[in-house]
């Protein structure tokens, strides 16, 4: 039942999100966009207020008890990214807006770009971490709660893996590529004498 839930909160915050944007910008009424959009925060609660119910009812935390964690950690530390993504797109598309900035494949930008987004999923597995040990703790009982160790752990590696494959490959890719345009400069220089 509570993957119903974790599935119907993900496509209530989508909803309510396109509803705050439609009524920012289709219907002009700006306030009433910006109380749709700060709605999407009240579908996180929603999903935690159903989990600890379940929790507190005797229920075994299972898997979709991790996962409704993970999914309220990347909401909170992703959330406001994700609208203002949505929120420009919305604006270029429906109101004149300026074109949604693109980040380049390459160069310093986008090391920055890597970096910040690995922070803020450092946020997001903190948060997660939180809730799941913070269940654990509620609940007392190690045999209930074993998914949510799991996930723990889980999340410690997802975390490894996105610095080793993204922030970190990316600041490696731009020092050597930086090197190797300054090798080619120079060498093209003494060619010339």
């Amino acid at each position: 039942m509570l993957i119903a839930w974790i599935v119907g909160c993900e496509i209530a915050f989508w909803v309510v999100l396109a509803a705050g944007l439609s009524a920012r910008y289709l219907l002009r009424r700006k306030r009433l966009g910006a109380v749709l959009l700060a709605l999407t925060a009240v579908v996180d609660l929603v999903l935690l207020i159903v989990s600890a119910i379940d929790l507190r009812g005797g229920g075994v935390a299972g898997r979709a008890h991790a996962v409704a964690a993970v999914f309220l950690g990347f909401s909170v530390a992703f959330g406001r990214s994700m609208i203002r993504w949505a929120d420009v797109r919305f604006a270029h598309r429906f109101a004149g807006g300026p074109p949604p900035r693109v980040v380049p494949k390459r160069g310093p930008e986008r090391v920055r770009y890597e970096w910040r987004e690995w922070g803020k999923a450092v946020v997001a597995g903190a948060v997660a971490v939180a809730l799941l040990q913070g269940g654990r703790a509620w609940i007392g009982d190690d045999e209930r709660t074993e998914a949510l160790q799991g996930m723990t752990r889980f999340v410690g590696f997802a975390l490894v893996v996105w610095l080793l494959g993204w922030p970190v490959w990316v600041s490696v890719v731009q020092l050597l590529t930086a090197h190797t345009i300054g090798r080619k400069q120079n060498t093209s220089k003494t060619k010339r004498r």
